[in-house]
């Protein structure tokens, strides 16, 4: 590779002579990964409990994925959705025979797995009711992604500022807020995009009472009710989608992230009346589901879908909880851990940024939400022992640093 060899300081340096000012980067630079853990360019090693914010859900350089992309290089990379591609149809049989779902649409991002949600709500809502149902209804302080559509569909306005006009027919309500989205649900309203738990927005479960109120309005209003599983589906929260924990049936489901162990792939799962909406012509995606991101997406699910897997994540990320809710107790930090399965979120009254820094020059990676909370999303088959040196460097960061 050409810039092999240099520095952290010297990549930092060329970096930023041609790469575009779009993230605050961390002064780091990593190299490789095995396990739960990576190394830097000089050699430095981390426990990483970010896995490139939720992505590397299996670790780094697992077995299985290693191998598929392997056997997967060696035979083609792309061909495109003109064509039938076996390992597409693979891993779209899998998502269904383990989910709501009958069809399967593949894209590249969560970003552009919720832009195919939206397009299909208001082309299902079309077909069946007319032209004036198209209104999209989400939460204060979700994340839905970047682009101009799904970027509206984001509670949140710092994610919004400069980018006028925005698409029109988006409105928000309040998470939990029952009454507040029964008084916004009308005849006009197409969906209602929930992450079931929000992620960037501070780890903050969606209570099942919300939800259920959520699909009820669905059904008597003819909206379709989209889960962003996006963050917390392949397993994250300790089941492979987090609406079972809930019961609560949505009529379209989003992934992205884990569900490639590495390799970028996005996905919209929906039902077959509500699929229908769409024909040939009406969305595409050229390296949607291409051979490479769909071989692997077949053996992550290979993985998970082993007998004891979650019941293991379960019990583990349990584990994790409590050695957090135990540090937070010791510390006074006031408000209780939030979330489940392996995204959670540690609340702090200050200093949130500054613990992140201080954890990471001591050899953990954490990332903090909002400057307020403590953002952990190790891998979801981390290491008991990886869990007990975790929660040991943080015990050491905050009787250091918390006063």
């Amino acid at each position: 590779m050409m810039l092999e060899g240099l520095t952290t300081q010297d990549m930092i340096a060329v970096g930023k002579s041609v790469v575009m000012n779009t993230y605050g980067r961390l002064p780091m630079a990593i190299a490789k990964g095995e396990g739960s853990w990576v190394w830097d360019v000089e050699g430095k090693r981390y426990l990483d409990f970010v896995t490139g914010l939720a992505v590397n859900s299996l670790g780094y350089k697992h077995p299985a994925i290693v191998k598929a992309v392997q056997q997967q290089a060696e035979e083609i990379l792309h061909t495109s959705n003109l064509y039938w591609i076996p390992n597409q149809v693979a891993l779209a049989k899998r998502l269904t025979e383990h989910s709501f779902a009958s069809k399967v649409f593949f894209c590249n991002s969560g970003a552009e797995a919720n832009e195919a949600a939206i397009k299909l709500a208001r082309k299902h809502a079309k077909k069946h009711y007319g032209e004036h149902k198209f209104e999209i209804i989400s939460l204060k302080n979700s994340f839905h992604g970047r682009t101009l559509a799904t970027l509206t569909a984001t509670g949140q306005t710092k994610y919004q500022d400069g980018y006028a006009p925005l698409p029109a027919g988006f409105s928000y309500v309040a998470l939990n807020d029952s009454e507040g989205l029964k008084a916004k649900v009308n005849e006009n309203t197409a969906a209602i995009l929930i992450e079931p738990i929000q992620g960037e927005g501070g780890v903050y479960p969606v209570s099942e009472a919300f939800m259920q109120t959520a699909r009820e309005l669905c059904d008597t209003y003819g909206a379709l009710l989209i889960f962003d599983e996006v963050q917390v589906g392949m397993g994250r929260t300790g089941k492979l989608f987090a609406y079972e924990w809930s019961g609560v049936m949505p009529d379209v489901m989003t992934l992205a992230k884990a569900l490639g162990g590495g390799v970028p792939i996005g996905a919209m799962l929906a039902t077959e009346e509500v699929a229908q909406a769409f024909q040939p012509g009406d969305h595409a995606s050229t390296f949607g589901g291409n051979p490479l991101a769909t071989a692997v997406g077949c053996a992550v699910l290979d993985v998970m879908l082993e007998e004891g897997f979650f019941e293991d994540v379960q019990n583990r990320a349990e584990y994790f909880k409590q050695g957090l809710e135990r540090l937070a107790a010791k510390y006074q930090t006031g408000e209780p851990i939030r979330g489940r399965g392996f995204i959670l979120g540690w609340p702090l009254p200050k200093l949130g940024p500054e613990i992140v820094e201080f954890c990471r020059e001591k050899g953990l990676l954490i990332n903090c939400i909002g400057g307020k909370t403590l953002r952990f999303l190790p891998p979801i088959n981390v290491k008991q022992e990886e869990i007990d040196q975790a929660l040991g460097l943080l015990d050491d960061v905050f009787s250091q640093h918390w006063k």
